[in-house]
């Protein structure tokens, strides 16, 4: 843990200086700052109190051990029976009780999947919320394109060259029985929560949305340790999924956050990441999390009160300066701007209100706007000209935005449009320390090079 800490201060370190909600450093300084967060999920098991153990980096997401007087609790059970058999093999070698209850925090497919592999002969209570398995909440209908969005968010078909990790979760996972050992809850825990004693130890659970609606945290009064599930991990909070999601209610999140924090742990556990240990820092932290999340919402809607549209509030909106070198509020996960953009379109839907912005009433279509755009320009030659030229002053985000023009043009160079495309996009990743953004990119330029993307996607 001393590692650990000495490396989250050398990038409170690194960070100091780049503006919050910029993700992209120089190419050195993002492969250092995604190689330091690695150790947030070194693989193995920490004892965060006499009778509760956590296993951290056997898959994504974490899975704990609480052992009571006649069997154990299992909270969170990883992905697939494969990578779960493993942390309960760790586990064992701190108990060989029975599992007497095991504990979903919220239906991600990651906490839920592993469950079989800690059940013996004796049938665990299993326990979830009224509303678990609503985690997603995407349309079904909208399966095809989040699938393969999802696959680009976490890198899933990166070389081991090319991938660093999930920003709050290792690359590499086995994800081949993903789901398989899923068991549905048989207790049902009600919206007010619940106040029990399993196997002797007294147990609270709290229901707490944020990243999901059905997400809860658990209090284990005596030992004085907090289970967060996926509403705390050390990186500034996915308040918005670049593989699509429905609105994740932030304001709630925060709500939910705050009242971990009141609760004042000597530990808190997160649902990805090291667990923070010592009264002070756990309790400073959840603060300073629920603080983060609720500066964010604030300023946004101050700037929607003020007319502002989506585009310049996701380059106006900043953590507070006190904030912005937290090592737990790194945008390693989550990002300010997708934030931003998550919560105008939450709250207000696509249509930033004014009828001649780049989201008016009645856009051009691509096309159109892409001659439009040539024309303004000086014709397709030196609209190629200046694509070409923006790539090598570096300036990979309007080469970028330049390429997309070139390539609904019918007399551009669409082979050379794709070409810097897939350049800018590279160039873009390996300046990011946003893991989702880093694997997002590079996965896009891979299917670009390899001719997966249809001429509508390009």
């Amino acid at each position: 843990m001393k590692k650990l800490f000495a490396t989250l201060c050398l990038l409170m370190v690194t960070v100091a200086g780049v503006a919050s909600g910029q993700t992209q450093v120089e190419p050195d300084t993002a492969l250092r700052m995604l190689n330091a967060q690695q150790q947030q999920f070194e693989k193995g098991v920490v004892r965060v109190a006499d009778n509760v153990y956590t296993a951290v980096g056997f898959h994504g997401a974490n899975t704990s051990m609480i052992v009571g007087t006649d069997g154990v609790i299992i909270v969170d059970t990883l992905f697939g029976p494969t990578s779960a058999s493993k942390a309960a093999e760790a586990f064992r070698q701190y108990s060989d009780k029975p599992v007497k209850a095991i504990i979903y925090t919220h239906s991600h497919g990651d906490h839920i999947g592993g469950a079989s592999a800690f059940v013996g002969d004796e049938k665990p209570d299993i326990y979830g919320t009224e509303t678990f398995g609503s985690a997603e909440g995407v349309n079904k209908a909208v399966d095809p394109v989040t699938q393969k969005r999802n696959i680009r968010q976490f890198g899933r078909k990166l070389s081991s060259s090319e991938i660093t990790n999930r920003g709050v979760a290792p690359a590499g996972t086995d994800d081949g029985d993903r789901g398989k050992g899923f068991l549905p809850p048989t207790v049902t825990v009600p919206s007010s929560g619940l106040k029990t004693t399993i196997a002797g130890v007294e147990i609270e659970f709290h229901i707490g949305p944020g990243e999901t609606d059905d997400a809860m945290f658990i209090w284990l009064p005596k030992e004085k340790v907090l289970l967060a599930g996926d509403n705390f991990y050390s990186s500034f909070p996915n308040l918005y999924a670049i593989r699509g999601t429905a609105y994740r209610d932030v304001l709630n999140w925060s709500e939910s956050v705050g009242k971990m924090a009141a609760l004042k742990p000597h530990v808190v556990v997160p649902g990805h990441t090291m667990p923070i240990q010592g009264q002070e820092a756990a309790t400073t932290a959840l603060k300073d999390y629920s603080e983060a999340i609720r500066s964010v919402y604030d300023q946004t809607v101050r700037g929607i009160n003020a007319g502002k549209g989506p585009d310049q509030l996701a380059h106006e909106v900043k953590l507070p300066e006190h904030l912005k070198d937290k090592p737990y509020l790194i945008e390693f996960y989550g990002s300010v701007p997708h934030a931003v953009r998550a919560i105008y379109a939450g709250l207000l839907g696509w249509y930033d209100g004014n009828p001649t912005t780049l989201n008016p009433l009645n856009p051009l279509e691509p096309k159109v706007k892409a001659q439009k755009i040539a024309k303004l320009a000086g014709g397709i030659n030196k609209l190629t000209e200046q694509m070409n030229a923006a790539l090598a002053n570096q300036d990979y985000q309007w080469a970028l935005e330049l390429s997309e023009h070139l390539k609904w043009l019918d007399d551009g160079d669409r082979k050379l449009a794709r070409t810097v495309k897939i350049e800018a996009l590279r160039e873009l990743a390996a300046r990011e320390y946003n893991a989702p953004n880093r694997n997002y990119y590079l996965s896009y330029a891979n299917e670009l090079e390899s001719g997966q993307l249809s001429e509508l996607w390009f």
